[in-house]
């Protein structure tokens, strides 16, 4: 079986349920969006929010889509950079109970913290304290930490380091890794447009993005969007919410449709979309089968709050799933 690396910046999600978006406001949080904040911000934001239900789990975008790989069964290790701190030990420990190979490099910086705040209408919105996932660096990358595995999955969320990213793109193309990539967020687009789009058409062979993000990267709507993306690399999908998602290969467009899913938390959606279209290929199913899978995944972790599921909706998971392979 093919096996997958994911690299992205390592964090623990505190989920905050929202009574309504006021606080978003207060908070100077544009809604649905990732703001990186700073430690101050961070702790101005969870102490504000202390009288609201809180949930603490491991997190960041990558480690969520190698999470939801490892529960299908597939060998994955996932790079990341965390504090010597309780934080950090939690994460790593969350890695290896889910068979995760942690390939986790260590700091006196606090572990960093994602607080995720939930509106009413499931939307979530991220004021993210980077911390010791910030200081991973190109230098702490080598060649052997990518021997043995078949795909390397990065987070968008990266490049703000681009010497990192890019470093990890090399290292993979030159070790043989089918690359995928992540567009993370509209805003993280906007604002390194150029970059992404010299890597993308150097090194990346799958691409996943949201409509917002598809838009922020070609100016298009989906289907548009969809087309100029896939002319620079192997496998294009643009996610567009409960309408689905459209997929390209080889000049051949699919659509994947939605599960019904009665959503409470978006968080995690695109994440675990891609653990299920990954495993797909690990498999290789067609691309129809791909993003059904996706669609199966990300139907099932919008129903609970954060990214993490029960063993018995994992049950229910891979039935599901294996009634698509066949």
């Amino acid at each position: 079986m093919k096996k997958i690396l994911g690299i992205g910046n390592a964090l623990v999600d505190i989920m905050t349920q929202l009574d309504n978006d006021t606080l978003l406001a207060e908070f100077e949080l544009p809604k649905g969006s990732m703001q990186l904040v700073d430690k101050d911000k961070s702790e101005h934001v969870n102490s504000n929010t202390g009288h609201l239900k809180k949930d603490i789990t491991s997190g960041g975008s990558a480690a969520n889509t190698i999470n939801g790989l490892a529960n299908l069964g597939t060998t994955c290790g996932y790079i990341g950079k965390v504090g010597k701190d309780d934080f950090g030990d939690f994460f790593e420990k969350d890695l290896r109970n889910n068979n995760i190979q942690p390939i986790l490099f260590k700091t006196e910086t606090e572990t960093g913290v994602a607080m995720a705040l939930v509106s009413p209408d499931s939307e979530r919105t991220f004021a993210t304290y980077l911390g010791a996932a910030v200081e991973l660096s190109a230098s702490d990358l080598s060649e052997k930490d990518f021997e043995g595995y078949d795909i390397v999955h990065i987070e968008g969320y990266l490049v703000f380091n681009n010497e990192l990213l890019e470093r990890a793109m090399k290292l993979a193309q030159k070790a043989g890794l089918k690359i995928s990539l992540d567009l993370a967020s509209y805003n993280v687009v906007e604002a390194n447009l150029d970059f992404l789009k010299k890597v993308a058409i150097e090194y990346v062979d799958i691409i996943f993005a949201n409509e917002e993000e598809a838009k922020a990267f070609t100016g298009k709507e989906p289907e548009e969007a969809l087309n100029e993306i896939a002319k620079g690399c192997e496998i294009a999908v643009v996610k567009v919410g409960a309408k689905g998602s459209f997929i390209k290969k080889d000049g051949i467009q699919y659509k994947a449709d939605v599960i019904h899913a009665t959503a409470k938390d978006t968080t995690g959606a695109g994440d675990f979309y891609a653990s299920g279209f990954l495993y797909g290929l690990t498999k290789n199913l067609s691309m129809e089968k791909c993003g059904a899978i996706g669609s199966i995944l990300s139907g099932k972790v919008i129903e609970v709050m954060g990214a993490k599921m029960t063993a018995e909706t994992w049950i229910e998971i891979k039935r599901m799933v294996a009634e698509v392979e066949g």
